[in-house]
This record gives structure tokens, sequence and C-alpha cells, in this order.
């Protein structure tokens, strides 16, 4: 059996760079972050040869979409950063930080009703980027899912958005037909004729916005785009339903601004160790809610930064 010559102090000052040791040896997996899942053929071109003149030649993909480059010695990690930083490409994506965002995509898929690159990139730059040196009480998810069939899972996430197109009947212009098109078109039964006109249940309706353009009479052409945010979702040992919150944004700035409060909120009030879920369960939904859709948070955003908290944070992983 190898003797093992990386100290343990060693090994966790690197963790915090994204290289994870591998098990029994002095070689580790650097994690790189790919932004949102899309990289150039340029930066594939570059991990590959990374992967084969630093580490032992084998690419992983995780989870979370970042890859890792496995094998590479301890002596060689500052190397290989260097190497990929010519290709614009970072390693990082560990410890009780906002983690690196998971995105769906939306920006090409039939289904999507959002640029989920776009805005997962906005993101990436101004919470995983912006928020790097500020210390959470555990690691914090974000996840951008293009629209309702959810394939990235984000009510399982600290935080999440959905894309929505909400739809905007108009009664004047519906006919009743006996054999309707919209309500054929809707995937989840939420819209229905009755009594000789169309009715969307807002319970079950997902403005998902399949119905949209259906009616040959015109009566549901239009649908308001708009980000749905789920909070307090997580995966894992011991997983969590998160919560929607009840208004449907419809100005991306106004969503973002969300995602900057749940941050900041889980920084001042989340207790070391707890992830998100727990510190609104603490807390209460309502509680959170109401201050997540108020500006507090953010006029008091330097003095929630500037305090001392979490030194040692909760993640382990």
């Amino acid at each position: 059996m190898a003797t093992l010559t990386v100290s343990a102090e060693d090994e966790k000052r690197v963790k915090a760079l994204g290289f994870l040791s591998n098990k029994g040896t002095d070689n580790f997996s650097a994690r790189v972050i790919t932004v949102n899942g899309k990289i150039t053929a340029a930066q594939q071109r570059c991990i590959a040869e990374a992967a084969e003149k630093f580490g032992n030649g084998n690419i992983t993909f995780t989870t979370r979409l970042t890859i890792e480059v496995q094998g590479i010695p301890y002596e060689k990690i500052d190397e290989f950063r260097d190497f990929i930083a010519k290709e614009g490409l970072t390693t990082g994506g560990t410890g009780s930080l906002v983690r690196p965002v998971v995105s769906c995509k939306g920006t090409t898929c039939q289904y999507g009703l959002l640029d989920s690159f776009a805005l997962s990139e906005e993101i990436h730059h101004r919470f995983y980027e912006g928020y790097r040196g500020v210390k959470l009480p555990h690691k914090f998810k974000i996840a951008v899912g293009g629209c309702p069939n959810n394939c990235v899972k984000p009510d399982l996430n600290d935080l999440g958005i959905i894309g929505q197109r909400i739809p905007q009947f108009v009664e004047d212009e519906c006919n009743g037909c006996k054999k309707c098109s919209v309500e054929k078109a809707c995937p989840m039964g939420a819209a229905k004729v009755v009594d000789g006109l169309l009715e969307i249940n807002k319970d079950i309706c997902n403005n998902c916005g399949r119905c949209i353009g259906k009616c040959h009479f015109d009566a549901l052409s239009d649908g308001i785009y708009g980000y749905k945010i789920y909070i307090g979702g997580r995966w894992g040992k011991k997983v969590a339903q998160g919560r929607a919150l009840s208004k449907v944004f419809t100005d991306q700035e106004e969503a973002l601004n969300v995602i900057e409060k749940a941050i900041l909120l889980f920084r001042e009030q989340g207790k070391t160790g707890e992830r998100f879920a727990n510190t609104i369960d603490r807390l209460g939904f309502e509680n959170v809610e109401a201050q997540l859709l108020s500006d507090d948070l953010l006029e008091r955003k330097q003095k929630i930064l500037d305090a001392d908290l979490h030194g040692s944070g909760g993640a382990t992983c």
C-alpha cells in the first residue's frame, strides 16, 4: 500500500481550490467549473490535453455539470490551474459557499420558456463569483429550469428558478367549442370547457405555455413570461421538497434580487452547519417569504456581508 505524503492541512487547502483527494493516493481530481454546463470546443480540447498532460487521462462529469480531471499529483496542481486558465477555465465548487449553478438547455429546448444559459451565466457571475469570499452556514445550490418539466429539479435545490408562461385568456373570444383545442393541448388537465366557456384552473395550471396559440379563435393567443422561484429544496441524505414563493416574477432583475436576498438571509439568520431548508423550517416559510419580497435585506447588505459569521461553515463535500 502506498505511503501518503500529502498532509491533511495541504489536502484541505487544495480542496478549497476545487481539488478533491483520490482515495488512498496522493493524487487529486480537479473540479473544473463550466459556468452553466456549456463549454466551447476549444475548452474541451484544453481539458482533454490537461487530463493527459497532468492527470491519468480520465475525465468525469459531476451531477452539477462540472468536470473532474482525475489523477493529478499534488505537485502538479498549480501547473494544471495555469494550463486551463489560458482558455478561461477555473477550478472550485467546494465549501460553505454559493455553489456552481446548474442549468437545463432551455435556451435551445422546444419547451424552454426562458434563456436558461444566459440567466444561469448571469447568476454564476453575480453570485458564484461575486459571493466567492462570503462564508455561509452551509453550501447553497442554485438551479435554473427552462420550464415546468423540471429536468434539473429546481425544487430540490436550496433555490430554484423555473421558467413560466402565464396564459392570458380572452373570455370574449371564446366560442365554447365542444372539442376545445386548448383543452386537448393542456397536459395538466387544467383547461376545461364548462357550460360553454373555457376555464383554466389556476390550482392545477403550471404555466407551461403549451396551450398558448392553440385556440382557433384567438381566445388564448398570448402568455406572460415569468420566473417561478422555489426555496428550501435539498437532495441528499435528508431530502426536502422546496416550496414556491407565492409571486411569479415577470422581471428578471427582480428575480435576481430575490436570489441575492435569499443568500443574505441564509448568511445572517442561518445557523452554522444547517442547510437553507432547515433555516426556513426554523424561521417559518411565511416569515422567510415576507423578507424575500421586501427590500430590507438588500438595504442591510453591507452590514450582513461585513459580519463575522460562519468561520468554519458546515459543508464537508
